[in-house]
């Protein structure tokens, strides 16, 4: 299963987003540290939902990088993270 796939399941599983966008941006990446030529290294990640109401920003990233623990241990490099609750600008 292609990274970028497998980040998409395990975030639809944990969190029921009302939505979810996750775009490669490895190849922005060219050069710097992380990247490999395959790609799959940076990704940014956008996501709305109501597991995220009254909780932190930092909250939010804590629960998004224990649901991806096992991507981020592997070949993901970078993961920038865009988490919101429903009604947020």
């Amino acid at each position: 299963m292609r990274t970028r796939d497998a980040i998409i399941e395990k975030l639809s599983e944990a969190f029921s987003p009302e939505s979810l966008e996750v775009q490669d941006e490895s190849h922005l990446h060219e050069g710097h540290m992380g990247h490999q030529p395959s790609g799959e290294t940076h990704f940014r990640v956008y996501i709305v939902s109501q597991a995220f109401a009254g909780k932190s920003r930092v909250d939010r990233h804590r629960l998004i990088n224990a649901a991806l623990s096992a991507e981020l241990a592997g070949s993901v490099h970078a993961l920038a993270l865009h988490a919101k609750a429903p009604g947020e600008a």
